[in-house]
């Protein structure tokens, strides 16, 4: 097919806008989605909400949120690895995207009790991820885009950074599709799990620490495109390839598709150790949003890639319950064998944190006064004596949402070749998000930054494409 004026490759919640776009703006349209149609949508079906910039409470979200509180949150959560003109773009695109989502279909609501204090920085779908990424197929078939499911792209042709055509993988054998212009937003390569493993390579222990990670997401994100986009296209590449959005998760958890209610979110009300019983970070650093999304990375750090968030009947109510009940028993020692832990360094442990609180005013929607004293790592803030039986213990793994080793980009999407941004090859989604995210996360960013990079990327590649006729 030599008359499609937009390829897009992909299927979740950037590579849909970037296809709606390009129709909006009178492009021809096709997307391939490499899963079939009942997984289509990739990462994108696990999400629930979007970080939005608000200079005043708007529907469904509340006071305010001004660009610069979102700036500085991203940059402490970064550490300062992010691209300022790239992430300020993103923030201020979250402040005007809302109406044309709801013009797709997609439906906010407010946020849920226990949904981590996001009530002012975050608009929530309604129905979740999954509703928006059905309301956005049903919008894009209404308009005419072209839809191919169990497509998988195996190799781009590329002529010194402009994109010829892509090759996708049919039963028939492969199957070559040109395009006036091409928007790659397939997602990262957590589901490819050799690939993890070279990348983290063996610890100090000689473990494999990728063989211990579960896959929050789609198993369809193998990164066979990002992989050829490195080895073979020349393109320049960002980020480190062992950063990722890694969460800690319940250790019974399926290895894909476990999605949101596999999070253990009572982390900051408790302590959590490792399968030597020992806490190795402050779990009362930041807020939880602010945090969430490093704690999969301290456990896969930690001996065998397990910890254990022990919290007692105080913290209770005041978390999202994850969808497996904790172990509980009626005292400590107890806890510790039904977990498998050494009873005396468990002990030790907890008995060594609970001396070290200092009282204080409790209160987990404030950084309050609650910390520890004498201990290390020392708990900044909601540090209570865990003392109140019965005691829960959550064994933890690492869950990887999505990784992001991926393509360098300028404001208008586009891939880079030796410095040079392409005339017709444009990223988003987690392909690019490492121009924003180096490292760390904070919650509902990677939609924001989904949803941006989509709607620039579909309108550069049309505008490409229609400009391309008009000649």
């Amino acid at each position: 097919m030599t008359d499609l004026d937009v390829l897009v490759i992909g299927g979740g919640n950037a590579a849909l806008c970037a296809a709606l776009m390009a129709r909006e703006a009178g492009a021809s349209v096709m997307l391939l989605e490499a899963a079939p149609r009942e997984w289509r949508g990739g990462n994108s079906s696990h999400t629930r909400n979007l970080r939005c910039m608000h200079d005043g409470p708007q529907d469904v979200l509340v006071d305010a949120y001004p660009e610069e509180e979102f700036w500085q949150d991203l940059l402490k959560v970064t550490g300062g690895q992010t691209d300022e003109h790239l992430a300020r773009l993103t923030i201020r695109a979250s402040s005007t995207c809302r109406p044309w989502m709801a013009k797709h279909g997609v439906r906010f609501q407010p946020s849920l009790s226990g949904t981590l204090s996001l009530s002012r920085t975050n608009a929530f779908f309604m129905g979740g991820g999954k509703a928006l990424v059905n309301a956005y197929y049903r919008s894009a078939e209404k308009l005419g885009v072209q839809i191919r499911y169990n497509a998988p792209v195996e190799r781009l042709e590329l002529e010194d950074g402009h994109f010829k055509a892509a090759t996708i993988t049919t039963p028939n054998g492969p199957q070559r599709i040109a395009a006036k212009a091409c928007v790659l937003a397939s997602g990262g390569f957590e589901s490819n799990i050799a690939w993890m493993r070279e990348a983290w390579g063996q610890n100090e222990w000689g473990e494999w620490p990728a063989d211990n990670f579960l896959i929050r997401g789609t198993r369809y994100n193998m990164g066979t495109l990002l992989k050829f986009m490195i080895d073979h296209s020349g393109a320049d590449i960002i980020g480190d390839p062992t950063q990722a959005h890694c969460v800690a998760i319940d250790a019974r958890a399926p290895l894909y598709d476990g999605g949101i209610c596999t999070r253990i979110d009572c982390v900051s009300l408790g302590v959590v150790v490792n399968s030597k019983a020992q806490r190795f970070y402050d779990e009362g650093e930041d807020f939880w949003p602010k945090r969430y999304a490093i704690w999969g990375r301290l456990v896969a750090q930690q001996p065998g890639q397990i910890g254990y968030a022990i919290i007692d009947s105080k913290a209770i109510g005041r978390f999202m319950p994850p969808v497996f009940d904790g172990v509980k028993a009626d005292t400590l020692p107890e806890l510790a064998r039904a977990l498998g832990l050494d009873e005396a360094t468990f002990m030790q442990t907890l008995n060594d944190y609970n001396a070290a609180c200092v009282p204080g005013s409790f209160d987990h929607t404030q950084l309050d006064d609650c910390h520890t004293q004498g201990v290390a790592p020392t708990k900044t803030h909601w540090a209570r004596p865990i003392d109140t039986g019965p005691f829960y213990g959550y064994a933890l793994k690492p869950g990887v949402t999505f990784t992001y080793l991926g393509l360098k980009v300028n404001d208008q999407a586009a891939a880079h070749f030796g410095g040079v941004p392409s005339d017709n090859l444009f990223v988003a989604g987690e392909m690019m998000a490492g121009n924003v995210l180096g490292k760390g996360y904070t919650a509902g960013v990677g939609m924001s930054i989904g949803t941006a990079f989509g709607r620039i990327a579909g309108t550069q590649a049309a505008k490409f494409a229609l400009e391309k006729i008009a000649s």
